[in-house]
């Protein structure tokens, strides 16, 4: 008697539990469903409400001023992930190009002219200005104004007399080193080029710092491909009044 009396308290309860789940898995269901339902009346009216006007157009129309007037980042103002530009809608490019820098202005304004690419450990240099990556212990970039007087020959300026050294700016824990490099099988390869930097001594020597090298293969790239691309970059200013670059390492598979 004991053990069928148990059995049917059991099954009671079990019945009684199962009543109660349904309910609200109901009360859920009707909820959710009524939601669904409410969000496509407000979309079908919304859609409804714009759809005899050129949203996108004046979506771009009302917001040209924001597109074009960016400062500094991302590098070139009126590039965005997020920018909508219409195919029809050219705009003028020459609002987007900064104006060059007074002969007085800074250094640094006059090689960042069109903003930085990253603020990460900024370093500004005599002739140059690179982001470091500690993690790595060289350079995220290295950005360089050149024109025809900074690349032009000087007798007065020797790299031969330049030497690699240690970036003391940097904490040592962090501080690329040329024990780094010894028989690594790879160069100390210029990001900012020596070459790049004959309008005085000091400017050539500092590219010769170890904040300024990425590991690079030496023949057939270093000492080749990249020396060619290296003139290539300093030629340029022949023809352009003022040439801006930006290097970086980047990191293959072996």
């Amino acid at each position: 008697m004991l053990r069928l009396a148990t059995r049917r308290l059991l099954g009671s309860i079990s019945v009684g539990n199962l009543t109660m789940f349904r309910k609200k898995f109901i009360t859920v269901t009707s909820v959710a469903f009524g939601s669904f339902l409410a969000g496509l009346a407000t979309d079908k009216l919304y859609f409804s409400s714009i759809k005899n006007t050129n949203f996108l157009e004046d979506t771009i129309s009302n917001h040209d001023d924001v597109l074009l007037s960016k400062p500094g980042l991302p590098i070139f103002g009126t590039v965005s992930a997020a920018s909508i530009v219409p195919a029809n809608n050219k705009l003028d490019e020459r609002k987007s190009i900064p104006p060059e820098p007074t002969p007085g202005a800074s250094r640094v304004s006059q090689i960042m002219r069109f903003g930085f690419p990253g603020l990460d450990n900024v370093r500004s240099l005599d002739d140059y200005i690179l982001s470091y990556d500690r993690r790595n212990r060289t350079a995220h970039w290295v950005f360089e104004h050149l024109t025809a007087e900074t690349v032009a020959y000087n007798e007065k300026v020797d790299r031969s007399k330049c030497e690699f050294v240690e970036d003391e700016s940097i904490h040592p824990y962090f501080r690329s080193s040329n024990a780094d490099y010894k028989a690594s099988g790879f160069d100390r390869g210029h990001l900012a080029a020596a070459g790049n930097h004959r309008k005085d001594q000091l400017h050539c020597q500092q590219t010769f710092l170890l904040s300024n090298m990425s590991p690079q293969v030496g023949k057939g790239f270093n000492r080749d491909s990249w020396n060619r691309l290296e003139r290539h970059v300093r030629n340029l200013t022949k023809s352009n009044k003022n040439v801006y670059v930006c290097t970086g390492p980047l990191y293959l598979p072996r």
